[in-house]
């Protein structure tokens, strides 16, 4: 078996955009902006007129991958190899933000961010590329 390195396609080394510090942050905000999200959605969002069981449910969900991919983003972070991975972090964090992002404005606000039910599925598809792509 041989093992991967920098010359191994899906895995370049050196990014100058990708940086273990840039991960490091985005996962911060990322997993911070789930913990708010999830205690607005506990505490503030049922107040809210016209939020729907269904609706908390969702927000629920989206919150819970903010978190999970904000602290999949901060190991990520710090592994040797994956860390400066040209794809993998940007597609995670990308993927992330457009999945939780579009399912909280479709709950606060549906009939006027309609458009982004179609769009929350591509985040979810960056996220699963994202999480592949450090497989290969």
């Amino acid at each position: 078996m041989t093992i991967p390195n920098s010359s191994t396609p899906l895995l370049p080394r050196g990014s100058t955009f990708v940086t273990s510090s840039l991960l490091w942050k985005g996962g911060a905000i990322l997993a911070a902006a789930g913990m708010i999200a999830g205690a607005f959605g506990s505490h503030g969002l049922k107040r809210r007129s016209g939020i729907t069981p269904e609706g908390l449910s969702a927000w629920g969900l989206a919150s819970h991958y903010a978190i999970f991919n904000g602290l999949a983003l901060l190991v990520l972070s710090m592994h040797p190899r994956f860390s400066t991975h040209k794809f993998a972090g940007p597609a995670i964090a990308g993927g992330g933000l457009v999945f939780s992002g579009s399912i909280m404005a479709l709950v606060l606000w549906g009939q006027r961010f309609k458009f982004l039910g179609p769009i929350t599925p591509m985040g979810g598809i960056a996220m699963i590329a994202g999480y592949i792509a450090l497989a290969l």
